[in-house]
């Protein structure tokens, strides 16, 4: 039991220091305006918002990697390099936050920034499949599972939606961007799941 309460808590301090640089290099292309006047500050709106939005992107993934730990019974090899493969596709964020920033949100910038969410949401399932074997049915019961499945699946398909719809309209898909965040932002399904069966036996 020390051995695996101790190996989780390695995964999770290693993802924690790898998604705190994560956010330190986004922080450090935050740059001051030369002049000292508000004015100066408006220019600055696409290194604002990409940073806010990303910010929010990097805060939800470390919320929901918290969560699903929760249920690891084994660290297995397999679980350890799905971990890495997640944290390899989160660590492109920066680069493309700091390409948005500069290009003011263009076309093919914010196509890559949304293909990158892409590519996170795959390894992010692949990473929450994996452990969500090792749940215990009374910590994740079939429905919360289906809704996960379910949310995956919606949140991928806006990811790419907005990938395509950015070569034209790349504010519409930042936008969309945006939405498909929103599916994240509370990662206790399994709660979900333990309120409908409660609602279902009282009726």
């Amino acid at each position: 039991m020390l051995d695996h309460k101790t190996s989780v808590e390695r995964l999770g301090a290693f993802s924690d220091a790898v998604i705190a640089v994560i956010i330190t290099i986004m922080v450090l292309e935050l740059k001051a305006p030369e002049s000292s006047t508000f004015a100066a500050l408006g220019p600055l709106w696409p290194t604002a918002v990409s940073y806010a939005v990303s910010y929010l992107f990097i805060a939800i993934i470390w919320v929901n990697h918290h969560h699903l730990l929760r249920f690891v019974h084994h660290v297995t090899t397999r679980l350890i390099w799905m971990n890495f493969a997640h944290l390899f596709v989160v660590a492109l964020v920066p680069f493309a936050t700091s390409w948005i920033a500069r290009t003011e949100l263009a076309a093919a910038p914010v196509a890559i920034y949304a293909a990158i969410f892409v590519f996170v949401n795959i390894a992010y399932v692949v990473f929450e499949r994996e452990i969500v074997v090792q749940a215990d049915p009374e910590q994740l019961s079939p429905r919360a599972r289906s809704i996960a499945r379910l949310r995956s699946l919606t949140t991928l398909t806006i990811f790419a939606g907005a990938g395509l719809v950015s070569v034209v309209a790349p504010l519409l898909g930042f936008a969309l961007i945006c939405c498909a965040l929103v599916f994240y932002l509370r990662p206790d399904i399994p709660e979900i799941g333990k309120v409908s069966r409660e609602t279902h036996a009282k009726g």
